[in-house]
């Protein structure tokens, strides 16, 4: 099984930039303290990477 990782949405993305708005939305996350496990890629870390001030990363 690849390594996976889990994103939790810890902070509101209301008042932050639209296109950080648009990674958590595309990060599959919608409400707060939400969480998606999903495979750790070059490509998610980097999304991860944008919004990081906003979610909580843990390796699984």
């Amino acid at each position: 099984m690849a390594n996976m990782v889990r994103i939790t949405l810890t902070k509101s993305p209301i008042g932050a930039k639209p296109e950080h708005r648009k990674t958590v939305e595309a990060l599959g996350l919608k409400k707060m303290h939400q969480s998606v496990v999903l495979q750790d890629t070059p490509l998610l870390r980097g999304a991860v990477k944008k919004v990081e001030h906003l979610v909580t990363v843990t390796e699984i």
